[in-house]
């Protein structure tokens, strides 16, 4: 597929290293430009199409409709990790300030989605299960092999966001339903697996006071 409408908008953007750790206090929720993107480039694209077991398709309708979302399935290209909004960000505030980073990731009806890597659905919830502060964790969605996620527009679309827009639960300002965080900004981005996520989980219930130091 050529001449995708979404490249012209997104020619000046460069991906950032994921494995990068963004500066203290990084804010992520306002998704600062200087680190992320909320525009997917072709490269992201490619990456997101491959989940499905019909990429062509998937490219021929984001051609014509690139500020649609659309569904796709887990368990191939990546797993996703659905997380309340709160924890979600304090979660991904501890994979930035302390490393490794993140992949991608998106807003969903004020839940964070970590696109994490494949098999990271079967393994995180009995890692949880196992360590004896899992308890006082969050229980992450986890969607795996059989799932399926709806993923946010390749480009924002800022009349329909304005007509869709919900609190984003920190300050009520009006937000898309469906958005990047971390937009797909290359072919083979790095995702977070099990391990590492649940460090982080554990480390954003620490900052909670819901867990032991």
């Amino acid at each position: 597929m050529t001449d995708m409408t979404w490249d012209i908008r997104n020619s000046d953007v460069r991906p950032t290293d994921p494995r990068r750790p963004g500066a203290p206090g990084l804010d992520l929720w306002q998704a600062d430009a200087a680190l992320h993107s909320e525009y997917v480039t072709v490269d992201g694209a490619e990456w997101l199409a491959s989940a499905s077991a019909f990429p062509r398709s998937v490219k021929a309708l984001w051609s014509a409709r690139p500020s649609a979302p659309s569904v796709l399935p887990c368990g191939t290209a990546f797993d996703v990790v659905n997380l309340p909004a709160l924890f979600g960000r304090r979660m991904l505030e501890r994979l930035w300030t302390a490393g490794p980073g993140c992949g991608p990731v998106a807003l969903h009806h004020n839940r964070v989605l970590v696109f994490a890597e494949p098999g990271t659905a079967d393994r995180l919830p009995s890692l949880l299960s196992w360590e004896e502060w899992g308890e006082l964790v969050p229980r992450p969605l986890c969607h795996g092999a059989g799932d399926a996620v709806t993923v946010p527009p390749l480009v924002p679309d800022p009349p329909a966001a304005s007509g869709t827009a919900e609190g984003d639960g920190e300050g009520g300002s009006a937000r898309c339903a469906s958005r990047w965080l971390v937009a797909p900004g290359v072919r083979d981005p790095w995702l977070p697996g099990a391990a590492v996520l649940l460090w982080a989980c554990l480390r954003a219930a620490r900052a909670e006071g819901t867990a032991p130091a």
